[in-house]
């Protein structure tokens, strides 16, 4: 069973433009979709798709027309009451694939908001396998709210608490990283270098600066990172050694999600026992095959992309493959 939490949940809006988005012009648009959105959602979406046991911990309000998404996605639920509104993203993609995101605030939840979901998340992950830690934080939780939830979940269940992954970013994810030890965060290549305090907009080599950095922190600080890079495939570091798999040629109808999707390949390869050059392989298909869908659509097993992913182990600073 891998349960999810998103802790800021959205309605995901995707609009596809028959040409270039022109900025102050009014443009008609060729289709558009809405979906119950959130990375959480997403992850156990996919799971749920390819036929294995996913539930996903929400905050949502019962009058919250998200409600109704939710519902129809078929993911097992657990609700935890709130008195405000999911939020809505809105995604602009042109032909070509070039993506234009509009991310609103969530609502602030209360304090006693807070705690519900918190206990909500530590009942859910009885008996659970992973347990799934995604997005971004809504107003009115502390930056360490995942590295307490994460805390407060392996206190209550010990050795039998699941493994934890955390997809986030900012102070969120590296107050996770400093106190909480997760089994598995996933960071694309700029979330990384925020992470270790770098910019990535100065890398000449993305590849050799993602190595260098999760090297600093797998496996002293984390079990272990999968890295995605986007059209460059991605990078999986642990204790036994560092992989790099090349993403397969594609036509992009939009990237919302993909990582979300490469997150949830990677788990249910792991669910089968798979080796760690499978899971990497199984990310970056998922990934891949995400990124050919409209809106956030999510991917099933049929939708994955033809042929094998090149999958290559390489030597990190800290790690020998």
């Amino acid at each position: 069973m891998i349960v999810t939490l998103t802790a800021n949940p959205s309605a995901d809006r995707a609009v596809l433009l028959p040409g270039p988005l022109v900025p102050g012009e009014v443009q008609r648009a060729d289709s558009s979709r809405e979906d119950a959105g959130g990375k959480g959602v997403n992850v156990a979406r996919v799971v749920s798709a390819a036929g294995a046991p996913a539930r996903a911990v929400v905050p949502v309000n019962d009058h919250d027309p998200y409600r109704l998404l939710l519902d129809d996605t078929g993911v097992a639920l657990d609700i935890v009451p709130v008195s405000g509104r999911a939020r809505a993203n809105l995604t602009i993609t042109d032909p070509l694939g070039e993506t234009t995101k509009l991310n609103l605030p969530g609502a602030e939840l209360s304090a006693d908001e807070a705690a519900a979901l918190t206990a909500g998340v530590v009942a859910a992950a009885e008996g659970a396998t992973w347990l799934v830690l995604a997005g971004s934080l809504p107003p009115g939780v502390p930056e360490t709210f995942y590295a307490d939830l994460i805390s407060a979940v392996r206190e209550r269940w010990g050795a039998a608490a699941p493994r934890i992954a955390v997809d986030a970013s900012g102070p969120a994810l590296a107050a996770v990283v400093a106190t909480a030890r997760p089994d598995l965060i996933k960071p694309n290549h700029e979330e990384l270098a925020e992470l270790v305090g770098e910019d990535a907009a100065v890398d000449d080599d993305v590849i050799a600066a993602a190595t260098r950095r999760a090297a600093a922190l797998v496996p002293e600080r984390v079990a272990s990172a999968l890295v995605t890079l986007g059209a460059d495939g991605a990078l999986l570091f642990d204790a036994g050694g560092a992989w790099r798999g090349r993403a397969p040629k594609i036509q992009v109808a939009s990237t919302v999600g993909a990582g979300d999707s490469s997150l949830a390949g990677y788990l249910l390869a792991d669910l089968e026992g798979a080796t760690a050059p499978d899971r990497l392989a199984r990310s970056i298909a998922y990934g891949a095959a995400a990124a050919t869908l409209p809106g956030t659509q999510a991917p099933t097993p049929a939708d994955l992309p033809s042929g094998p992913i090149a999958v290559t182990a390489f030597s990190t600073p800290t790690a020998t493959s």
